[in-house]
């Protein structure tokens, strides 16, 4: 599962990404196909969660599965239930998952279940017109970071949190929070994916650095470390400006919003600031603009392109392999005083349809229960042989192969300290706007207030909008 820019319109979706296409090469963490080009679609903003979750990618998976899309083919479970049910998927990028989706479902006794696997390109999309069609609708699927505010709002999506009742603390808070609306709790998580910055060891041992923890010694080790062949730290071909627009709010100290969701949370000096630290960084010449691949794809980082990274952690078995010990994995650095070490987490939930057209919506939210809070040997299947990703429930960590020691520990208990997701109402013409000053700042030398005046208008208005 992997985070890859892409572009989305669907006022669904709340995170805003560019189209890059790119050559699809077999490998874990890759999209996989020989003939055709699916593209991934990030949350965020999606694994693609993920997102500049919000300015450029979104916690999406890669399609396309070499097990192919099916197009509606029953994996009927043992037949002692008489509830039938239908459950969506997107289509995953790693290997197995397809097969393994519907083993779990036919593993269960209480309902037939029949998975259905839709391609990933649009899935959102999909999803979203039927739900609004009010035909063929799934009993059970998955959502980008849970339901979206409309699927909420138009009373499409059942309220789990008798469902998950006394497990509420079993899961990520953070995670959680993010599937919550009103102390409502409108999806289950399933698997977590996260960004993350990745640096060499070596490299910054030489220059007698220790790993920042600040954006300051961020850019002191950039300048440190960079060489003629080598540049100092990459987060894209765009300097950085689509990956990590919107974590330099978090990292600044604010928030996107405020709590009644009327406002956006960051128009202070602190944070203006922060934009203008960025825009002298990308001047600098420290910050590589120019890699062989993309800030999604690990190569820049394994190929020795530059000595820290800003990725995913789909990237940590290809790092490892290549760097052995000499590397190690960070949140994102504080900016400023007020500010925070952040990383972004992507996560795909499960959500129940409304009762108005699901078979069964008392079967399906038992099934939901079983799958996602219950049966945690399949949670942990699901994280440990398809990729690399983290557990929903933090105690399962433990049992995960690739997350258990070393940098996947480490990686993984970021999200509960440091993880930060798109708010439910930041809405693609907030992004974009968001995206668009940000870009003028940074590249063209715009004033940051002005700038972020634009968005604060475009966001007062939406948030009116969608607020009901």
């Amino acid at each position: 599962m992997v985070f890859l820019r892409v572009r989305s319109d669907d006022p669904t979706s709340r995170v805003t990404t560019r189209v890059d296409q790119h050559k699809i090469h077999t490998g874990r963490g890759a999209c996989r196909g020989a003939i055709r080009v699916t593209l991934c679609t990030m949350s965020i903003s999606r694994r693609h969660l993920l997102g500049g979750i919000a300015a450029t990618a979104v916690l999406s998976a890669c399609g396309s599965n070499s097990g192919g899309v099916d197009n509606g083919s029953a994996n009927a479970s043992s037949r002692t239930g008489t509830a039938k049910l239908t459950q969506w998927y997107h289509e995953y990028g790693e290997r197995g998952v397809q097969q393994a989706v519907k083993r779990y479902a036919k593993d269960y006794k209480d309902a037939t279940v029949t998975v259905k696997w839709n391609p990933g390109t649009d899935y959102m999309k999909l999803l979203a017109t039927t739900l609004l069609s009010g035909s063929g609708i799934p009993d059970v699927f998955e959502s980008e970071y849970g339901a979206t505010l409309d699927m909420i709002q138009r009373g499409q999506v059942v309220d789990l949190t008798e469902v998950i009742g006394d497990a509420k603390s079993k899961f990520s808070q953070p995670v959680l929070d993010r599937m919550t609306l009103d102390g409502k709790i409108y999806a289950i998580p399933q698997v977590v994916d996260m960004q993350l910055l990745y640096y060499r060891k070596s490299a910054l041992e030489k220059a007698k650095l220790s790993a920042p923890t600040t954006f300051e010694q961020l850019v002191e080790a950039a300048k440190a470390v960079k060489t003629r062949d080598m540049g100092g730290f990459f987060a894209g071909n765009d300097g950085g400006v689509g990956v990590l627009g919107n974590l330099l709010i978090w990292s600044s100290g604010f928030e996107q919003l405020n709590t009644d969701h009327t406002d956006v949370a960051f128009m202070e000096q602190a944070f203006f600031d922060g934009v203008a630290a960025y825009r002298d960084f990308y001047k600098s010449g420290a910050l590589l603009t120019a890699a062989s691949k993309d800030w999604f794809d690990s190569s820049p980082f394994v190929n020795g392109e530059t000595t820290m990274q800003w990725g995913g952690l789909w990237s940590l078995s290809d790092i490892s392999k290549k760097w052995k010990d000499d590397f190690g994995v960070i949140p994102f650095p504080a900016i400023g005083k007020s500010g925070r070490q952040t990383v972004v987490f992507g996560a795909y939930g499960s959500c129940v349809a409304a009762k108005e057209v699901s078979n069964d919506v008392e079967a399906a939210k038992k099934f939901v229960k079983w799958l996602w809070i219950d049966q945690t040997d399949k949670q942990v299947d699901f994280v440990n042989s398809y990729g690399t990703h983290i557990p929903s429930q933090p105690d399962l960590t433990d049992k995960c192969s690739q997350i258990s020691s070393g940098a996947g520990k480490e990686a993984a208990e970021m999200v509960d300290k440091h993880g930060k997701a798109t708010s439910l109402f930041w809405t693609s013409k907030i992004s974009d706007a968001y995206t668009a000053a940000f870009t003028n700042v940074v590249k063209k030398g715009a004033d940051p207030k002005s700038a972020f005046a634009e968005v604060q208008s475009t966001a007062k208005t939406e948030l009116k909008r969608v607020s009901k």
